[in-house]
């Protein structure tokens, strides 16, 4: 099953999409938005359901699905909690302001609380300030879960997993250094993220298992491929492990938002990979290609964003049909 949220009003407006992303059939008999459904799952789920079988044999009616036309899956969620599960990003990152990475970081998962009062839609354009400030792009896999119980085990936690969804983890690289030194973590450098036009269930996920999916996370600048890491690939952490570690000593009200962290792959030598255009799997965000250029020729090369830029994330199935409908923006000055 797949949903979305249309722009209008603060929580847009719930409607169930095809599978193929064609269509879309209002949803407001059943719940106006995706958090009422999410918090009424019980009773909504089999009437989605049901809706998303009617809507795929034509017995609903139906409009046209523009994905330009869609909010964030979530508007704006009770909570926001990004990880940072692909620990070969944390490595390379954290080398890339010549900052030690703990051993610990492989046995115990980051997270960080991030800001969820206004996420920008799946089309909407980034706006930036100050170019100084390091703009860069994150690819990443997140889910949507129901209520998790305070000490919830993994397995509490993967069965409170109601829906997976793409996004972009929008950061400010030259604000983190300043940031954490303070001892306090992330704040002004991480402003609004955005999600894919529609969330999934599980179910409808081939490439799901054990709490990962797999599949080829493909990320575009300006037209031009950054990366096509393999987001069930080198995760330290499944969503399970992280929704458990956030839930240790306080419950997760159902809306609430639990990120992969920047998907990114070893390479073959247990390296940090090639650029695509070398054979690799290429780069989830820019300060991974950066870590590799300053790594291999002594300084980075490629810029941050800057104004006019366009980023896209998708993920395609075996047919090279979107299965979540792509991110796409472009950062605006101001």
């Amino acid at each position: 099953m797949k949903l979305a949220s249309l722009k209008g009003g603060r929580d847009g407006r719930l409607v169930v999409v095809s599978n193929d992303l064609a269509w879309f059939t209002e949803a407001h008999h059943i719940a106006p938005t995706l958090q009422v459904a999410l918090d009424q799952w019980q009773g909504c789920e089999p009437a989605l359901r049901g809706l998303a079988e009617s809507l795929e044999h034509d017995a609903v009616p139906k409009e046209r699905f523009h994905e330009h036309n869609a909010a964030s899956p979530l508007p704006r969620a009770y909570q926001w909690a990004d990880g940072s599960a692909y620990v070969n990003h944390v490595a390379l990152v954290r080398q890339a302001r010549s900052a030690e990475m703990p051993e610990t970081f492989w046995t115990d998962p980051l997270i960080y609380q991030g800001g969820s009062d206004a996420f920008l839609g799946p089309r909407d354009d980034i706006p930036l300030s100050d170019e100084s400030w390091g703009l860069d792009l994150e690819g990443e896999v997140a889910v949507i879960t129901g209520d998790v119980p305070r000490g919830a085990t993994r397995e509490q936690a993967l069965a409170a997993i109601r829906l997976v969804m793409l996004c972009n983890d929008v950061s400010l690289r030259g604000l983190i250094p300043g940031e954490l030194a303070k001892g306090f973590g992330f704040f002004q450098s991480k402003p609004a993220s955005a999600f894919s036009p529609v969330a999934v269930t599980p179910d409808a996920l081939p490439g799901w298992k054990d709490g990962k999916l797999s599949g080829a996370l493909e990320v575009e600048l300006n037209g031009e491929p950054l990366g096509e890491a393999d987001a069930g690939t080198d995760m330290t952490f499944d969503f399970g492990t992280l929704i458990a570690h956030a839930a240790k000593t306080r419950p997760l009200a159902a809306g609430t938002i639990v990120g992969s962290g920047t998907v990114s792959n070893r390479g073959p030598d247990g390296g940090p990979g090639k650029p695509v255009g070398q054979g690799g799997v290429g780069y989830s965000c820019l300060a991974e290609l950066r870590t590799v250029e300053a790594i291999s020729s002594g300084a980075a090369k490629t810029p941050f964003l800057k104004a006019g830029d366009t980023v896209r994330i998708d993920m395609r199935d075996a047919k090279r049909h979107t299965v979540f409908g792509a991110i796409e923006q472009t950062v605006a000055a101001g």
